[in-house]
């Protein structure tokens, strides 16, 4: 049986669009749906399902951060507001995508799309290619609206249970995705924005900031050393704090000269 798994911060949508594969496609089963980007992520690192649908705005991560973060066997298709224009790219590059709101005879199209890649035998993820990752890697500033010349970030507005702190940019060990809220690591305490890792992306300095995996970006700064295990999986040690933070393989040869 074909595993899925819906990823949308607006039960109502992930319910319909539940309903709607069921009527299209009886012998797919839904694994999980999830509330949010980093919740998809474990879920899919988790359950490994055949598809994953994935909202492209999510609190904590985007759809297509996601994308890029699969290292399994899942294929995913989008939904998204963009209008043609803006998921043309989607089509060049082979992934699918389902325009909100969502029409059925759209929606049957991609089931076709998807239940065809399945049976090749070739059907791989379709993320490990380098024109995948790059096409992803050019929508993922896209998916956030940046402005065009972005003003550096320096300081950060945030909460400890009921407190406010500003707190400096370059204090910052780094900041890692945490349910709806981006965790704010210093080497004393730590803190919560609700801002997310890709907003976030956009306004730091990239000459210090450096995204390690889809939900962490380090400061280099505070980059005491890494470390390579058994498997040759990359960690980072960071000043002031005591756990190493994995690399993803997506993020590796940005620390290649480190």
């Amino acid at each position: 049986m074909t595993t899925c798994l819906i990823a949308d911060d607006e039960p109502h949508l992930a319910r319909a669009l539940a309903a709607e594969l069921a009527r299209l496609w009886p012998g797919l089963q839904i694994v999980h749906t999830a509330r949010h980007g980093e919740e998809a992520a474990e879920r899919i690192a988790a359950l490994q399902p055949d598809v994953a649908f994935l909202d492209i705005q999510m609190p904590g991560l985007t759809g297509l951060e996601v994308a890029q973060g699969i290292e399994g066997r899942t294929r995913v298709v989008f939904v998204t507001a963009y209008d043609e224009y803006a998921v043309q790219a989607f089509e060049h590059e082979a992934l699918d995508y389902v325009l909100k709101p969502i029409r059925a005879e759209r929606l049957a199209a991609t089931v076709q799309r998807v239940q065809k890649a399945l049976a090749a035998p070739e059907a791989t993820a379709g993320l490990d290619g380098v024109p995948l990752l790059a096409a992803l890697q050019r929508l993922l500033p896209a998916a956030s609206n940046p402005p065009q010349q972005p003003e550096r970030l320096r300081w950060v507005r945030a909460s400890q249970g009921e407190l406010m702190h500003q707190v400096a940019v370059e204090d910052v060990l780094f900041f890692q995705a945490d349910d709806k809220y981006t965790c704010v690591r210093t080497a004393d305490r730590e803190l919560l924005i609700r801002s997310p890792i890709a907003e976030l992306v956009q306004q730091l300095d990239p000459a210090d900031f450096v995204q390690a995996h889809r939900s962490t970006v380090v400061n280099l700064r505070h980059l005491a050393g890494t470390r390579r295990d058994e498997a040759s999986r990359l960690y980072l040690r960071i000043k002031g704090h005591a756990q190493e933070l994995p690399v993803s393989r997506a993020y590796v040869h940005l620390f290649k000269s480190m």
